[in-house]
This record gives structure tokens, C-alpha cells and sequence, in this order.
């Protein structure tokens, strides 16, 4: 429950009548309000209630510190939000580098023990894992103002059970980068006919020139294939884990697209990585590249000409959604400062400091206010990548995606590299995950 508007309700007024003045105590309010007592000059009663009065969250008393775990490729993020949190409560913010890929398992076995973050960075994709193990506060004084500010699919994104658990601070998704001057007219391709009908006349294999080029082999960069065609993994906006959509006939349709693609892409999953697709691009020899936000620095000075587009259009009309991830800083469930800790990760997630988050690193807002700056939005990666973020599918944050992880790899091998029947090999790909998943929770 979100209590940052509380309503002080006044059962009854009395007439006071007086002869003589007499001096009254107040009574004392929770530290966390913020009281106005004013004195009466009239004896003319009134059925006027006071102005609601609003909650003020302050730091326990006696914090002195609190330690905060992040990117230490981002430690700079921290350090300014922690200067300018000592300023205002007096308290020093200790830097730790753990990332948000190993934040929340480090936080289960460290939390507990009085050795982790008050303050952890992480993904949301992890969220069901910290939910399961009890390590992370919901996201509940802040909660309406942080609703307010953020985009509403990273919210969700960041939402179990219908609580909101972190302070979103930025997202990510994928996109084409394309060579301008390799592709026809410099224009990026629409629809995946076209980029079929290029690549035929400008592959060549020996040469090692492609046109379009993705980490076919895994689930994370292939799965808009599937979601084009509404596909998806787990019901319920990915929290129905009984409900598993992979082998649906939308499922099967995308996955014998995907398939047929090997005639543009003749190589094997495990030959193309992200180093092989990086060089291809730089050495002008690969024309469309699938990436993401983190290499647009690079591509702009590697690349002369280069560009960023959504994704194609799908054979059946509908448009490719790509996965997407969000970033937020979650406070720890065993912390001996929480009130602190929920201050700083506020703080640090402001509309300023996701400005300052993509001025120093490039990392998109979540914050939709920021979002609209004209310095992101003069920028052509960052603008066309929060507008692929509108139409992408967050990773489902259920902890038992951990049973699609282990099996994603070999399912795309078979389907890629054997050409194997799309409908008996997703079948046995659920048969698969629910072993797994029953493993896990034995």
C-alpha cells in the first residue's frame, strides 16, 4: 500500500469557551511527518477539515553510511548521486562494483549474512529470483511517484504480484545497425522481403559478405521471430509458468520462418558471435548488424556511413518485438537503513540523474520526462531505440526462465543447423522446460 498520502481524519469539534488563557501541549507525530500546529484565535466553530498532510520518509537515526553495489564501468553515476546525497542527509555512500548480472545472486547468500548492498544494482529479469528469496523491499513510499515518472512497460517490468519492487533507471533493447552505403538507394530495408531480395544479389560467402546477420543460436536475439508471430513463453505476461506458449501453431508458423532464413545466413549457430558480427561490420562487409545500444558509440566512429532502423516486417504484416531489458537499483530486504536506502535509490534514479546516466555512459532513460530531452532525442541511435523499447517484450522475470536458459541453445541448434521438423522440436522443447522446471522446484 502506498502510504505517502494519509489523511488525518478529524472526528469532532468542539466549542471551546474560555475566561482565561491556557497553554496546551501538542501531540507528537511519527518522525516520518510532517506537522503544522497552528493556534486557534476564535471561539467560532468550523467544520472545515485541515489540508491532508503529507509524509516525509527521513533516514534513521544515527546512519552513517550505506554501501551501494553497481557497475564499476558506471561507478561515476554513483559517486556524483552519493555527493549529493551526503549533502543532504550527512550520509557517506559506499561504492562496491558488483553488476546487475551478479548483484542478485551474490545478494541471497550475502544479504542475509550482514554482508551485502543496502543499495543493489540489477535487471529486471532477475526480479523473480530476489522475490522468491526475500531480499528485496517493494518499491512502496516512492511507489506512486515512481509510476508517474516511468515508462509504464518498465514498471511492469520491475512489478510482482502486483507490487512494484525497484526504481527503474534505464532500458535497453535491440535494433539493425546498417552500412548506408552497402544497402539499396542507402535506405533501410522494410520488410523481410526486401532484405531477402538483397541479400541474394549481394552475398558472398567466399568473400564473407552478408547482408543481414544475428546471433541466431540464442533465445535472446531470435525471439523477436516468434513474438512477431504471438508467440510467447510463459501466460500471464510471463508469470503463468503452467502456461507455456513455445510449441503454439503461431510458434511453429515463426519458427519455420526463422528456419527458411538459412538461405541468406548459410552458417552454423555456433559460427556467428557478437566479436565475428562486430568485425564484419567495421571491414564493411556485413550490411545489416543486430545490436544493441551499448555499441552505438563504437559503430559511429568504426562506421562511416551508418544508420539505425527498427526491425523488419514480417512475412505475416506484423512487426518483430524484440526482447528488452530494464535496469533499476533495488533496496535490500535486510538492511539495517532502509528508510536511507530507499532515499538514495530515489534519488539516484531522478529525472537529473538519468540525464547524467546517459550523458556519461549513453544508457537510455526510463524516466519518461528525461526521455524527451532534447539531447536524447537530437540523437538518432538513442531516439529510434527508445522507440523500438515501445513495441519490445520485457524478459519474462519468472525465476523458472532459468529451465528456458539452459535449453535455448540446442533448441536453435537443432532447428538452424539440422533443418529439423519445427513442430516435433518445439514440442519436445516444452517437454523440456517442464522438466526442468519441476526439477527446480522440488
Amino acid at each position: 500500500m502506498n502510504r505517502k498520502n494519509v489523511l488525518i481524519s478529524i472526528v469532532a469539534l468542539t466549542m471551546v469557551f474560555s475566561l482565561a488563557a491556557c497553554g496546551g501541549g501538542n501531540n507528537k507525530e511519527d518522525n516520518n511527518k510532517k506537522t503544522n500546529n497552528t493556534a486557534g484565535s476564535t471561539n467560532t466553530p468550523t467544520n472545515e477539515a485541515p489540508p491532508a498532510e503529507e509524509e516525509v520518509l527521513t533516514p534513521e537515526e544515527g546512519t552513517k553510511e550505506i554501501t551501494v553495489w553497481s557497475s564499476g564501468t558506471e561507478k561515476a553515476l554513483v559517486e556524483e548521486a552519493g555527493k549529493a546525497f551526503k549533502e543532504k542527509y550527512g550520509i557517506d555512500v559506499k561504492f562496491q562494483d558488483v553488476g546487475p548480472d551478479k548483484s542478485v545472486e551474490r545478494m541471497i547468500t550475502d544479504g542475509p549474512a550482514g554482508v551485502g548492498a543496502d543499495v543493489f544494482f540489477g535487471v529486471h529479469d532477475r526480479l523473480g529470483s530476489a522475490v522468491k528469496a526475500g531480499i528485496v523491499l517493494p518499491n512502496d513510499f516512492h511507489e506512486e511517484e515512481t509510476k508517474a515518472n516511468t515508462n509504464p512497460i518498465a514498471v511492469d517490468a520491475f512489478t510482482m504480484d502486483g507490487l512494484l519492487y525497484a526504481y527503474p533507471i534505464s532500458v535497453e533493447t535491440i535494433g539493425v545497425y546498417y552500412n548506408k552505403d552497402l544497402v539499396p538507394n542507402g535506405e533501410a530495408p522494410k520488410t523481410w522481403d526486401e532484405v531477402i531480395a538483397f541479400a541474394k544479389t549481394y552475398n558472398d560467402t567466399k568473400a564473407q559478405k552478408y547482408a543481414y546477420m544475428w546471433e541466431m543460436g540464442n533465445l535472446y536475439w531470435t525471439w523477436n521471430f516468434f513474438t512477431g508471430y504471438d508467440a510467447y513463453i510463459f501466460g500471464d505476461n510471463g508469470n503463468d509458468v503452467s502456461d507455456i506458449g513455445l510449441n503454439t501453431p503461431g510458434a511453429v508458423e515463426a519458427a519455420k520462418f526463422y528456419q527458411s532464413l538459412k538461405e541468406i545466413l548459410p552458417l552454423a549457430t555456433a559460427d556467428v558471435v557478437a566479436d565475428i558480427k562486430t568485425s564484419l561490420f567495421t571491414s564493411g562487409k556485413l550490411a545489416m548488424n543486430v545490436s544493441g545500444p551499448w555499441q552505438a558509440n563504437e559503430f559511429k566512429k568504426e562506421v562511416k556511413n551508418v544508420g539505425l532502423m527498427e526491425f523488419p516486417t514480417l512475412p505475416n504484416g506484423k512487426a518483430m518485438k524484440p526482447f528488452s531489458g530494464v535496469k533499476g537499483f533495488l533496496v535490500s530486504a535486510n538492511s539495517k537503513a532502509p528508510n536511507a536506502s530507499k532515499l538514495f535509490a530515489q534519488l539516484i534514479t531522478s529525472e537529473e540523474f538519468q540525464l547524467k546516466n546517459f550523458e556519461l555512459f549513453g544508457n537510455l532513460p526510463a524516466n519518461v520526462k528525461t526521455a524527451q530531452n532534447e539531447k536524447i532525442t537530437s540523437d538518432e541511435f538513442s531516439a529510434t531505440f527508445l522507440k523500438i523499447f515501445e513495441n519490445s517484450v520485457p524478459m519474462p522475470k519468472a525465476s523458472e526462465m532459468v529451465a528456458l536458459w539452459n535449453t535455448h541453445e540446442a533448441l536453435f541448434g537443432t532447428l538452424w543447423n539440422e533443418q529439423a521438423d519445427a513442430q516435433k522440436t518445439l514440442d519436445d522443447w516444452v517437454v523440456k522446460v517442464k522438466d526442468g522446471i519441476a526439477t527446480m522446484n522440488k
